[in-house]
């Protein structure tokens, strides 16, 4: 931008440096006077380009994408994360204020690189770099194992990632896809999943990594149903896919 500027601006200072030459050599010293001109142009020219270096470096240039590296030591106790209604969010490259702004619209919105939507202490989904996975939006979805050691990725990816109840993560995220930027809700399209929100309250609750749990009451009976429909589920697979 400033090789720009300058090469529209240089050859209108010359040529006003070069109309005031006539004037120069109307006096007796010619010579004198003319480097005189010339000495008060590159002073000029100087000046200027000082003065657009300084309004070029103040402009807000944008910055390229930060990737964004997921590791298991970027999931920890989901409770250490910032709730939104029922679920937890967070943002891997600290923009906490952006992926919040998008998970209170009301009209839906586009969640910025880094973010972290988190349901229960297994699931995951993780904003990725813009263009990483645009049939996906950008997500990337974790399964993962957690005690009180930490997590284990136990898989990742964009569309080939299923939940403990055999569910492909993409698929159920997919009608929500606009405007809610994937992101499922009770009112967003996606279908109902399997389990209420007073399980879902319990899982967050009884996280390993987070220590000791925080129960409310009936919360480990919502845990026994929910292993139950667990067993029941993996039974259920296993016979299919023996007989």
């Amino acid at each position: 931008m400033i090789n720009l500027i300058i090469k529209r601006t240089l050859p209108l200072a010359l040529a006003s440096y070069l109309m005031s030459l006539p004037t120069y050599a109307q006096t007796n010293n010619v010579k004198e006077n003319a480097t005189a001109a010339f000495e008060t142009l590159k002073s000029t020219v100087k000046e200027a380009v000082t003065t657009l270096k300084e309004v070029v470096s103040n402009e807000e240039v944008p910055k390229k994408g930060l990737p964004v590296n997921i590791t298991e030591e970027t999931f920890s106790c989901i409770r250490d994360m910032t709730p939104v209604r029922h679920f937890y969010v967070d943002n891997v490259l600290g923009d906490i204020k952006a992926t919040l702004t998008a998970a209170n619209n009301p009209e839906g919105a586009i969640y910025p690189a880094g973010s972290v939507v988190q349901l229960v202490p297994t699931e995951v989904m993780v904003k990725r770099e813009a263009g990483t996975s645009p049939a996906t939006g950008d997500w990337e979805f974790f399964e993962l194992q957690v005690d009180e050691t930490g997590s284990t990725i136990a898989k990742r990816g964009f569309v080939d990632v299923n939940n403990r109840f055999d569910g492909n993560c993409f698929a159920c995220h997919a009608p929500a896809r606009e405007p809610w930027d994937f992101i499922c809700e009770s009112d967003h399209g996606c279908d109902p999943i399997p389990i209420d929100h007073k399980m879902t309250g319990a899982l967050q609750r009884s996280d390993p990594r987070c220590g000791d749990a925080v129960p409310e009451s009936g919360d480990w009976m919502a845990l026994f149903k929910l292993k139950t429909m667990v067993s029941i589920g993996l039974t259920k697979k296993w016979f299919e896919e023996t007989f």
